[in-house]
């Protein structure tokens, strides 16, 4: 039994298995099938769950392929709600990234990767993805408001939360691009040299 479920009580035990068979079989038959041809259906019927199962894990065939992201970015808003925001803000938002990048289970890189190059040739996904980034940022600069009390500079915290997600699409891509090279690893190696590259871009010439 893996060390996050050790703790869990029983019934949450069961409840997130069944939500990463649905995540891990859908990536599967996405990949070999396509993913217009693969049905809520055939999914539901190889998990061997019902559609109301499906719908109290996930909103759509379109969220369950990309539960990789969602895992990612749901322990990210745990995190940033929890840690220190101390210094400049971009660096505790990426420290933050660093943490909940290390603590993601080891087949979670893998699960990205796949996740990624499955929503390169899919539009769907890739109009879900763009939609739940603008969501995630939006949950972002919503947590550190709530954090920072009335007195943040609203224009400030929102291009600072646009520049970190910046930082992050680069490096994700170019992960992405390279086939995953280094695993979880590697992927945080790509993090850190983007973000140190932002003031290089913000100061490059026309």
């Amino acid at each position: 039994m893996s060390d996050d479920l050790r703790d869990l009580p029983l019934r949450e035990r069961k409840k997130l298995r069944t939500r990463r068979a649905l995540a891990e079989t859908a990536l599967r038959l996405f990949t070999e099938r396509g993913y217009d041809a693969t049905t809520l259906d055939d999914l539901c019927y190889a998990v061997e769950v019902s559609k109301r199962t499906f719908f109290r894990n996930y909103r759509s065939k379109e969220d369950v392929a990309l539960a990789a992201d969602s895992d990612l970015w749901s322990a990210y808003l745990d995190c940033v709600a929890t840690s220190k925001l101390d210094g400049p803000l971009l660096e505790a938002l990426r420290g933050a990234l660093d943490t909940t990048l290390g603590a993601m289970d080891t087949d979670w890189a893998r699960r990205f990767l796949t996740t990624r190059e499955l929503s390169e040739g899919v539009p769907a996904l890739q109009a879900h993805s763009l939609g739940y980034c603008q969501e995630t940022t939006r949950a972002i600069v919503d947590t550190v408001t709530e954090r920072s009390g009335a007195g943040v500079d609203g224009v400030r915290l929102r291009l600072t939360v646009e520049i970190f997600v910046a930082a992050w699409h680069t490096a994700s891509l170019h992960w992405t691009a390279q086939g995953g090279q280094g695993g979880r690893d590697g992927l945080m190696k790509l993090v850190q040299e983007t973000f140190a590259r932002i003031p290089e871009a913000l100061t490059s010439p026309a």
